[in-house]
């Protein structure tokens, strides 16, 4: 017995001291409890979440599953509404938008209350794990040394203090092995682990007992019958020591000297033997050790996370905590440039933890809900936040992860196709402003923003970034019908403007803004907004290069090359100096507008630039100028991008400085105010993931821009990162994997590798080099 407690205290010594190294730069750490879900440490292996607030006495985990959606397929098309496109049409023409709104209003949207309604469906929490903690002591105590942690090099989250004489340490991850969330309870003396294990969810869900295991089983409304999609957490425990008392709805572990808790989730989606198969996971997980799961999930994770190394600055962080970090950082940025660093990090890891290939892509929530009635439903907005979801990951060393979107898209083109028919009366496929799991296309419930028709323009836009990071030809021809689809609608829906003869789409909007008419009134209903010109613009031209590369369609060839000719601009100059946002000079009912969507052919978009088309750029300048640089901490992100697109370094570091604004606030927010929670979440507010993947983007545009046919280093890096940095596995398009270090803002050596030796130009220090890039290993 005294070898044992001997051996304990030596490895729970090494695990404190593991979990309490402040020097860790990719790590994330509190000094206290989290004291709301915004504060809670985020994990997620691609299907499970969980969200562990690191209590003392009573702990919360929040459990999500990424495919737990409510709602069911239907079908929202109004058949008749084609039927009135002529006239919609002859009223825009007429510049009569207000009355062409109202006529969109009433027979051009969709039937039933669209994303209102039970049917549409939502993301939804999968439930509450709750560990209710028995020391032994009285409950005034306070503990001492308390830590609670995530580490992004293994994707594993720790808590750790001291109470009453006893070290106590908890370890959690959501493992990339067997698909389980595991949580590992410690203590430095023996018979110390004593915990009651219970689980709940709000509404439409039981828990049980049976035999070993604790439950939570139900099934979500599906909008019709309330027979919609079921679903099982399952939870067992084992232990050192002491022993597990199985009652009516709890485990109860007393006296361990140490123990595991093991969960995993299932749902019914696409998966009728759920049941079955969560029950084989976690018997399988049970009969393996601790060590050999934790060791399995590290190797799985880092193979995706080492690929890629950055550092900017030198990684002090003086000890601070990670909230009290944000603190000091809106204070003084310039100290701390290690945190783009961090943030950067936090983005991949985001990333990994609420993607996998085969199942859905990232929601508005990414993977992490702890709501019935998540903001937005929780669900897939087709006007910038789903693509921006996606943005960093070809830069990021990460391109597999935009498969999910992928295959979501795939899955929209059958009901698409409908769509177009229902109110078009054109050929291809179109997806609106929203979608959901059940394949939604539909125009919005309101014209006033569900009209937008460039979604499914967009969407290719995110599918033709894949094979441009990856050159996967056989990608390629998969996609290339999904590709052609799309611009098979916009060649058949386009419409002339009578003034210009340009083609342009009709009716539309600019997400989501309005404009006022010569007659004192405001509308969004419009033709030919300038994001739609752009996209079809660039849609076109990423359909004709495939099918060039493949020698097919030479008849589609040649209708879009003739559409090419007469499609309006890609931006066009005010006379404020700014890119007009519409056909017309409208002026704008917000100028802050949390959207620009204008300027989506400086990004996403290579359309505009300082080297191709530098009066455009510098009227996208006076654009952004005017939108100010607050709002929703996605805007914010995606100011962040434009200015890094338009090489001012500086500007970009600003909008990241707002980004990083701490707040807790958690209110529903369209305008100003948005920043980033202490778990470094960023909040529109409420929480939106989106803000994460486009500020990771935006730093990546930041160090390294791959369009236009060149690798450019540096282009926009800020004063405050000119000291020194490096980054090793940062991706460029055409394949290209970019090692460089710099100092003193100059490029100081830089290396790039692809799998075959290919030519490829590269701006350094200001003078562009034509190289030979080495073959990677």
């Amino acid at each position: 017995m005294l070898c044992f407690r001997i051996f304990l205290n030596l490895a729970f010594c090494l695990i404190f001291f593991s979990i309490r190294c402040d020097a860790e730069p990719l790590t994330v750490w509190y000094t206290q409890p989290a004291q709301q879900w915004e504060e809670t440490i985020p994990l997620g292996n691609g299907k499970i979440g969980m969200m562990p607030d690191g209590g003392i006495r009573e702990e919360t985990i929040v459990l999500n599953d990424i495919t737990l959606w409510s709602g069911s397929p239907q079908d929202a098309n109004n058949y008749e509404a084609n039927n009135y496109l002529s006239q919609i049409r002859k009223l825009l023409r007429e510049g009569k938008n207000d009355e062409a709104q109202k006529l969109v209003d009433a027979h051009f949207i969709c039937r039933g209350p669209g994303s209102g309604g039970k049917q549409w469906g939502c993301f939804q929490t999968m439930g509450t794990l709750h560990l209710a903690y028995d020391y032994g002591e009285p409950a005034t105590n306070e503990p001492i040394d308390y830590r609670r942690q995530l580490d992004l090099n293994d994707a594993r989250s720790a808590t750790a203090f001291s109470l009453a004489g006893t070290q106590y340490s908890r370890e959690y991850f959501t493992s990339f092995g067997d698909d389980v969330g595991v949580i590992r309870l410690r203590a430095d003396r023996s018979g110390k682990i004593n915990v009651r294990i219970t689980i709940d969810r709000p509404e439409r869900a039981t828990a049980q007992t049976v035999r070993n295991e604790l439950q939570l089983m139900g099934q979500l409304d599906d909008g019709v019958d309330g027979q919609g999609m079921r679903f099982i957490t399952r939870i067992q425990a084992k232990t050192t020591g002491g022993n597990i008392e199985v009652t009516e709805n709890a485990l109860i572990i007393r006296q361990a000297d140490a123990a595991e808790i093991y969960l995993t989730t299932a749902t019914d989606f696409n998966n009728v033997d759920y049941l079955t198969a969560s029950a084989h996971t976690l018997s399988e997980a049970m009969h393996k050790t601790y060590d050999l799961q934790l060791q399995q999930h590290t190797t799985n994770y880092q193979k995706l996370f080492n690929r890629l190394d950055i550092r900017i600055g030198e990684p002090t962080t003086d000890g601070l905590p990670t909230d009290q970090r944000l603190a000091r950082f809106a204070e003084n940025a310039d100290a701390d440039p290690q945190m783009a660093a961090l943030f950067f990090q936090f983005g991949r890891y985001l990333s990994i933890s609420s993607t996998r290939v085969g199942l859905l892509p990232p929601n508005l929530q990414g993977l992490w809900a702890n709501q019935i009635q998540t903001p937005w439903n929780g669900d897939y907005h087709l006007d910038v936040n789903v693509q921006m979801n996606h943005w960093h990951l070809g830069p990021a060393n990460l391109s597999e992860l935009d498969l999910p979107l992928v295959e979501l898209v795939a899955k929209l083109v059958e009901p698409g196709t409908r769509t177009a028919k229902a109110y078009y009366a054109a050929d291809g496929w179109v997806a609106h402003v929203i979608t959901n799991i059940w394949g939604y296309t539909e125009p919005g419930e309101s014209a006033s923003w569900g009209v937008a028709n460039a979604g499914s323009g967009w969407l290719c836009n995110n599918l033709w970034e894949h094979y441009a990071f990856t050159k996967d030809t056989a990608y390629l021809r998969r996609i290339y019908p999904v590709l052609k689809g799309s611009a098979q609608f916009y060649n058949s829906a386009l419409m002339e403007d009578p003034k210009s003869g340009w083609l342009v789409t009709g009716p539309s909007v600019s997400p989501e803004n309005a404009f006022y008419l010569p007659n004192g009134n405001h509308a969004n209903v419009c033709m030919g907004p300038t994001i739609d010109n752009q996209i079809t613009r660039e849609l076109f031209t990423h359909v004709l290069t495939a099918a060039e590369l493949f020698g097919i369609d030479p008849a589609f060839q040649d209708t879009l090359r003739n559409k090419l000719k007469h499609l309006a601009p890609s931006g066009r100059i005010g006379s404020d100096g700014r890119i007009l946002e519409w056909l017309e000079e409208y002026k704008e009912v917000d100028s802050q507008h949390r959207h620009i969507s204008h300027l989506y052919g400086v990004f996403p978009a290579d359309l505009i630039s300082p080297y191709k088309t530098p009066e455009l750029a510098e009227a996208a300048k006076k654009s952004l100028n005017v939108r100010g640089d607050d709002g929703p901490s996605w805007a914010i992100a995606y100011k962040q991008i434009f200015w890094a697109r338009l090489l001012d370094g500086n500007r970009a570091y600003k909008l990241f400085k707002q980004l990083l604004t701490l707040t807790r606030e958690t209110h529903v927010n369209y305008g100003a105010g948005g920043g980033t929670y202490p778990s470094l979440f960023t909040a529109g507010p409420p929480m939106q993931i989106d803000g994460n993947f486009g500020g990771t983007a935006a730093i990546a545009e930041m160090l390294l821009q791959s369009h236009n046919g060149i690798i450019d280093l540096l282009p926009a890096l800020p004063d405050a990162w000119k000291g020194s940095g490096e980054i090793r596995g940062l991706k460029a398009r055409g394949n290209f994997t970019v090692d460089f270090e710099w100092k003193d803002g100059k490029v100081t050596h830089y290396h790039i590798t692809s799998p075959n030796p290919t030519r490829v130009k590269v701006r350094v220090n200001g003078e562009i080099n034509e190289i030979v890039s080495s073959v990677r290993s």
